[in-house]
């Protein structure tokens, strides 16, 4: 594996000889732990939990194959919090306490994220929040959380502009019963008042532990908006979507399907929504049409050389989570907590996705890497995989509506 990349990430100090560090009657040095909690196991979404685990591996390999952080290895310490806030502070708890790791890391759900990182605000211990949309996360303005993940306002920007883009005049969102979901819900609103107030807009909350979503669906059977808008994430998105397009409502000739949470590129997602989506409008953190920066290349190679999948967001999301830590340790020279969250605020390196740096300003902007990169593109056929889906929106550029296939029932 070349080690390229990751030199221009971390400088070339991290790349003392891995084969003489690990070598036979060569003591290593001790290990620079990492706390992880990710979902393994039911109610929270497994499937984000297995593609932050691997793109942490990955990173973490790429790390300790190039000698680790001034000869120490990473060492990835993983928990399980099923995606539940209680499971997340335990785990946390037991991390910084039991495990002793210098840092949390990993979290793909708001809730357990806004429940774990109260746990490490009283540690004093650096929490880098891989995917934890929420902007309550942000608002909460604690000194040791770091977010180069997505984050929901820069989600309501995308959908009011490409709202106004399709020319919808009338646009309902469904919305999971969670902290990501109503607050993602009532951003989008407050966006849409921004860039084009005289849309009408309407969001329902849904119990993402329910099967059946008629109730709320059946209404628009009669009168059907231009865009409905997912807030949802699996296996509730799912039924959802597979609800809307029974009943005839969307996908149509009538009715966009907007994706707001990512769910393309969940390797369950063609078999679980089958005709549902074909005409899906996706919000997207990664497309592998779109421009990305070496190191990108390199964890996607070895994404697909260790798992046989395509790449995903969640892959470049944890990626990065861990090298902004391990860039930190490097330029602090200490794994002490005050020196790491002070390294933390003055990052600024490429990852896989751009250059990275966190913003100060109050409110959901605190910590925040504020231009994380985003498309729109479009699935035009059932099974489609997303390299073969059609791109209507690059990183910095508009939605082009020419570019857009429409159902004709």
């Amino acid at each position: 594996m070349t080690i390229v990349s990751i030199r221009n990430a971390l400088g070339a100090g991290l790349l003392a000889s891995a084969s003489i560090l690990f070598a036979s009657g060569v003591q290593a040095a001790d290990p620079i732990k990492i706390g992880v909690t990710i979902t393994q196991s039911p109610p929270g979404s497994v499937v984000q939990g297995t593609q932050v685990k691997d793109g942490l591996e990955v990173m973490a390999k790429i790390i300790n194959d190039g000698g680790g952080v001034d000869g120490r290895p990473i060492e990835l310490v993983i928990e399980d919090t099923q995606g539940l806030p209680e499971k997340a502070r335990a785990a946390v708890e037991k991390l910084i306490t039991r495990d002793k790791v210098v840092a949390i890391t990993g979290e793909h759900q708001s809730s357990a994220a806004l429940a774990g990182m109260e746990v490490a605000k009283r540690y004093h211990i650096p929490y880098v929040n891989t995917n934890g949309w929420s902007d309550a996360i942000r608002e909460k303005g604690y000194a040791e959380v770091f977010n180069p993940g997505n984050y929901n306002n820069r989600v309501g920007d995308a959908a009011a502009a490409a709202m106004k883009a399709l020319g919808a005049k009338r646009v309902v969102a469904f919305a999971e019963n969670t902290d990501y979901g109503i607050g993602l819900a009532k951003v989008i609103g407050a966006k849409l008042k921004e860039q084009a107030p005289q849309i009408e807009y309407k969001y329902e909350t849904l119990d993402r532990a329910s099967k059946d979503f008629l109730p709320a669906i059946l209404p628009l059977r009669a009168n059907p908006p231009d865009a409905i808008i997912n807030v949802m994430l699996p296996p509730a998105a799912y039924i959802m979507m597979n609800q809307v397009y029974e009943q005839g409502i969307a996908p149509s000739s009538k009715t966009w399907f907007y994706d707001g949470s990512g769910l393309a590129d969940y390797p369950d997602f063609w078999q679980n929504v089958k005709e549902a989506g074909k005409g899906l409008l996706v919000f997207g953190l990664y497309h592998p049409k779109m421009n990305q920066p070496a190191l990108g290349k390199q964890v996607g190679d070895a994404y697909t050389a260790k798992t046989k999948n395509a790449p995903n967001r969640l892959l470049f999301q944890a990626a990065d989570s861990l090298l902004v830590i391990a860039d930190a340790v490097k330029r602090a020279k200490s794994t002490e907590p005050d020196a790491l969250i002070k390294a933390l605020g003055e990052t600024k390196l490429v990852g896989t996705r751009g250059e990275m740096t966190f913003a100060k300003d109050k409110g959901y902007k605190f910590n925040q890497w504020l231009e994380v990169p985003y498309v729109t593109f479009q699935l035009t056929d059932v099974n489609q995989k997303v390299s073969d889906s059609v791109l209507v929106e690059e990183p910095g550029k508009p939605l082009d509506p020419s570019k857009l296939w429409k159902p004709k029932n």
